[in-house]
């Protein structure tokens, strides 16, 4: 399909800087981060303290309007079809529903995501290792305090592991957490 002409669109939500790509012949999406099968990415910029959520339902929108029939996410295996495209979007805006109201929720998620990723670059390391990387990280402790200051960073943070650790995301192992 490189030889059709794709329409690039502002995409603000995940990331204010955040495009999709659309080829309206064949009515496929490139959706990236902002539209999954079951939901969207991590809004940045309400981690943040900046607004997001109503760029995201915007985006939503958008994608909507497009009415795609082809949906290539950045995550997630591709889906096709007006029922699976309507069913994600449905998906989608209930998540944000959720997210909207519960902005900490949606905090634990993203943080819980980054160290994922972060998991994922490393593969193993001592746990205390990865809460030491973890509590020096800014961005981890803007978060914190923004969202959670009511519990100390360190035992929120392991609070996260905990999670990743029961969702099968990581594993342990006589103090090593590993990727999985």
């Amino acid at each position: 399909m490189a030889d059709q002409s794709w329409q690039v669109h502002a995409a603000p939500g995940h990331d204010p800087h955040s495009v999709v790509l659309f080829e309206p012949g064949t009515r496929t999406l490139i959706s990236a981060d902002a539209l999954w099968r079951r939901g969207f990415g991590i809004v940045f910029p309400e981690l943040q303290g900046e607004a997001g959520f109503d760029e995201v339902a915007a985006t939503l929108d958008l994608i909507e309007s497009l009415a795609p029939t082809t949906v290539i996410p950045g995550h997630g295996s591709v889906f096709h079809g007006d029922t699976e495209v309507a069913d994600s979007l449905r998906d989608a805006r209930e998540r944000l529903v959720v997210f909207s109201r519960e902005p900490r929720r949606h905090a634990a998620y993203g943080i819980r995501a980054l160290l994922k990723f972060k998991l994922l670059e490393l593969q193993a390391l001592p746990e205390a290792d990865f809460l030491v990387w973890a509590e020096g990280t800014p961005y981890l402790a803007a978060a914190h305090a923004r969202y959670f200051d009511d519990w100390p960073l360190r035992e929120w943070l392991g609070h996260l592991v905990d999670q990743l650790v029961k969702q099968g995301a990581a594993g342990r192992d006589a103090g090593t957490l590993f990727n999985r």
